[in-house]
């Protein structure tokens, strides 16, 4: 397969010096693999620090800066980083407020972060950790035990961004990152599989005229594959298997995510399909977002995050944000 790479085992630092090349605003340390905010550590301000392995960009380092992440740590494709990553970048950002670690729920980013937070206790560092479980497709799968981390993701680091923002006590921006997990629910489908540069080939097989129900951001098996449906029988399936499980009282926050190859036009016309299905289950939308957030490389296909949200998580969704992935109100 074709990729714009010069070879695989340098993509990860070719990527991070890009990156620092078009974000004076970050610094970006290629050899230790940490992205920060130059102007941290923010006097009496808690910082948030998250990482996971590269591939999903923009998350994390895409999500660092004013009202999301102190400090992102990417890994090699697919790989967690490792735990001297997030006490170099907990140490960089620490104010003296504490720091708290958004952790997917993939075992080696559990690991590497418990290990993490371990360490940076250990140098006098006050750390929170939550932990973004709100795959709905999968009980277990072959990353994790229990559910995936994947698009709430996204909802928390800006929420909780955005209260820390604000100066509030790391002991509240911890209840409210897991107040926004405990309220978002997650499904992705796969058209197409990914590739990741060192194999130079899918990392799965799935066959041109069927899609994976239920598929992780790893490529990691769904609940079942199908036959291609149609826009609106995805949407059908997927929104009523968040429903089913997170059964709202409150407005949603809607995320409607790219997984990497798949076209805007297409992603709009499937929400314009999510928004009917929510409609008709009596469900009130109180934001949306659509794009390539929470992305597998190359994979085509898409999935829904639903948060519900009451009048303070609406309240921080809406504060400024200025990132390289994510900004507005600035």
């Amino acid at each position: 397969m074709k990729m714009l790479i010069n070879v695989a085992e340098t993509v990860v630092a070719d990527a991070l010096r890009g990156m620092a090349a078009a974000h004076p605003e970050l610094i970006v340390d290629v050899e230790n693999r940490v992205i920060a905010r130059r102007e941290a550590p923010v006097e009496g301000k808690v910082a948030i620090v998250s990482g996971g392995g590269s591939g999903h960009e923009p998350l994390h380092g895409g999500f660092v800066g004013h009202g999301m992440l102190s400090a992102a740590c990417p890994g090699e494709v697919f790989t967690s980083p490792v735990p001297d990553q997030m006490v170099r970048a907990a140490a960089a950002v620490d104010s003296g407020a504490g720091v708290l670690f958004v952790v997917k729920n993939y075992t080696g980013d559990v690991l590497n972060f418990d290990m993490a937070a371990e360490l940076a206790e250990d140098e006098g560092i006050q750390i929170a950790k939550v932990l973004v479980n709100d795959d709905v497709a999968v009980t277990d799968s072959l990353y994790t035990a229990g559910r995936r981390g994947t698009g709430a993701t996204l909802f928390v680091e800006k929420i909780a961004g955005a209260a820390a923002e604000e100066g509030q006590p790391l002991e509240r921006v911890e209840a409210i990152a897991r107040q926004v997990n405990a309220n978002a629910r997650s499904f992705g489908v796969a058209l197409s599989a990914c590739a990741t540069p060192a194999k130079g080939s899918p990392t799965f097989d799935l066959p041109p005229g069927e899609l994976e129900l239920g598929v992780g951001i790893h490529g990691e098996p769904g609940r079942e594959r199908r036959a291609m449906m149609t826009s609106g029988e995805i949407a059908d399936f997927s929104v009523d298997v968040v429903l089913e499980d997170l059964r709202p009282t409150d407005p949603v926050l809607v995320l409607v995510n790219g997984m990497g190859a798949t076209p805007l036009l297409e992603l709009y016309g499937f929400n314009a399909e999510v928004q009917r299905v929510l409609t008709s289950r009596g469900v009130p939308v109180a934001r949306t977002l659509v794009g390539n957030y929470v992305t597998s490389l190359d994979m085509a296909g898409a999935s829904v995050t639903l948060c519900q949200v009451d009048e303070e998580l609406l309240r921080l969704w809406d504060a400024p944000v200025s990132t390289a992935g994510l900004r507005w109100g600035m």
